[in-house]
């Protein structure tokens, strides 16, 4: 793994983010930060109170051939979650790519909030393995919550202006990468509704 440099905690490590001013006039950026945080945070719960909701056999199950199993998706969420973690230590590390901007297509997914809300069938389901137990699921969301957490704890958010590379969306701040992990989380409740529906209709839930 390359080491990468974070620059020191803020001496304000209590606050979460501090209001700041930029260019001349006062932004929003605390109010955005809280709300962004409290979203993710609320997916993130989500997906962890919902696991006691079934059986490790049941998260197993995939719906049809060639989909996702409930637990594929956990895996998936979590793995992905924890790249998007990663991006935001880079955009943390230092201002590299400030001047650099996300895709078009990026840019309507943050206006809108919220990915397309559009169905794609997973050509290799089995590029994303099952769980080995519901608690490994668990575990590793509250591993993700926790660091989450402590970055926040300990460097400001809002004031951080460098940004790391999305492969296909191109270039992301800190918050940014935070915000997009909230709307990923949350793009998922569809493809869990959909598998719930699937294991009502053949008695399983």
């Amino acid at each position: 793994m390359i080491s990468i440099g974070y620059p020191q905690p803020r001496e304000d490590a209590l606050s979460v983010a501090a209001i700041s001013y930029n260019f001349g006039g006062q932004t929003m950026e605390k109010n955005h930060h809280d709300t962004v945080l409290q979203q993710f945070n609320a997916a993130i719960d989500c997906w962890i109170n919902r696991l006691d909701n079934y059986t490790f056999e049941m998260l197993c199950r995939q719906p049809a051939e060639g989909q996702w199993s409930l637990g594929q998706v956990y895996v998936h969420i979590i793995a992905d979650t924890k790249y998007f973690i990663e991006q935001m230590k880079v955009a943390l590390s230092d201002d590299q790519h400030s001047g650099k901007e996300m895709h078009a297509d990026a840019k309507a997914i943050f206006a809108r909030g919220a990915f397309p809300d559009i169905q794609l069938n997973n050509p290799f389901p089995e590029s994303v393995h099952q769980p080995g137990s519901k608690e490994e699921l668990a575990r590793g969301l509250l591993k993700i919550k926790n660091e989450t957490g402590s970055l926040l704890y300990l460097y400001d958010f809002s004031a951080s202006r460098g940004k790391s590379l999305h492969p296909g969306l191109q270039f992301f701040t800190a918050m940014e990468w935070l915000q997009f992990a909230g709307m990923h989380m949350r793009h998922h409740f569809g493809q869990k509704n959909r598998i719930d529906a699937a294991l009502t209709k053949a008695g399983g839930a």
